[in-house]
């Protein structure tokens, strides 16, 4: 089996090419490094540096290696950015898909594995959220996505793409050993934002909205570590394998944490008393996103290994207190 990882420099998509290689897979990388890091690239995976807004690279890489499946996490995916630059969330994840499918349609590659996300689902109803509730995305990083797997549907109609598209939310944790974690520049995500206190590089960490309507008046989110997102990749693309069919899928661990709360357990998991300070609403923040996952455990088979929280920021303190600048030299 041959998979095409795109965004597999990246932070989910380094971890789920270092699970298909470990479980012996042959995986071939297109990244374009704009937010993904060579060096998180598995040793075994072949790598090509290109944009997938390009045909002909694309092309390029379909006529060098036959794919059997193509998972895809090249996307840009910043809530806030995609709220002041809302053209370029456009520009790179719809036009960027709509060039890829019409590659895999000439090629006659037909399965794709979609790492879509819980933004598109807008304020939820009900929660914990399933996969026929409404969509209504309250930020352009979720209207893309969600344009996005309405493409693979259509493409589907059309030409006999098969897909399956996973919604979660918060991916957090590193690879156990701590060879490759989560890196971005900047930084926006919740867990290493606060594990910068710790590591004398930010003063305090800020709550963006404390009124919300939660038990702390603070955000609540579903936390998934990333190997479990990684494993989840690899049973949708086995799904599709098997010749079974196009499906959306929730993942999450159903529980939610409020920010207070996951700064809590990261004093607890540092030693380290990190000051928190309360800062405006950011634009397009939904107050709660729980994902209930049973359709993808009864589906797909995908049982997540790592739910405990002090677990999870455990993983992640590993990796960031000995990569202080992620994968940039010191």
């Amino acid at each position: 089996m041959t998979v095409l990882v795109l965004g597999g420099a990246g932070y989910i998509g380094s971890h789920t090419v270092h699970a298909l290689v470990e479980q012996g897979a042959d995986v071939v990388v297109v990244d374009n490094l704009e937010t993904g890091y060579r060096e998180a690239v598995h040793p075994k995976a072949r790598f090509y540096e290109g944009d997938i807004r390009d045909r002909a690279f694309v092309d390029s890489v379909f006529q060098k290696e036959k794919i059997d499946g193509v998972i895809h996490f090249a996307a840009n995916s910043l809530v806030g950015e995609s709220m002041t630059d809302p053209l370029k969330y456009y520009d790179n994840n719809l036009c960027g898909t709509k060039v890829l499918l019409s590659a895999m349609v000439a090629h006659g590659i037909d399965k794709i594995v979609f790492s879509s996300t819980a933004a598109t689902y807008g304020e939820a109803q009900r929660m914990p959220i399933l996969e026929t509730d409404r969509t209504e995305p309250t930020n352009t990083y979720g209207e893309t996505k969600l344009a996005m797997e309405r493409m693979f549907h259509w493409t589907g109609k059309a030409h006999g793409l098969r897909y399956v598209s996973l919604r979660y939310f918060n991916a957090c944790g590193a690879l156990e050993d701590g060879s490759i974690g989560e890196a971005h520049d900047p930084e926006t995500h919740l867990i290493p934002l606060i594990l910068q206190v710790p590591n004398g590089q930010r003063e305090a960490i800020s709550i963006f909205g404390d009124d919300y309507d939660t038990k702390d008046g603070t955000c609540v989110r579903d936390y998934i570590h990333v190997t479990d997102l990684a494993q989840a990749h690899i049973l949708a693309m086995g799904h599709l394998l098997e010749g079974k069919e196009s499906g959306i899928f929730n993942l999450g661990n159903g529980v939610g944490f409020t920010v207070k709360e996951v700064i809590e357990t990261a004093r607890k998991v540092t030693g380290h008393p990190i000051p928190a300070v309360v800062s405006p609403r950011r634009a397009g923040d939904p107050a709660k996103l729980i994902a209930s996952s049973e359709k993808a455990r009864r589906v797909l088979g995908w049982n997540p290994q790592h739910a405990d929280l002090t677990e999870i920021i455990g993983s992640a303190w590993n990796w960031h207190k000995s990569h202080p600048r992620g994968y940039k030299k010191e």
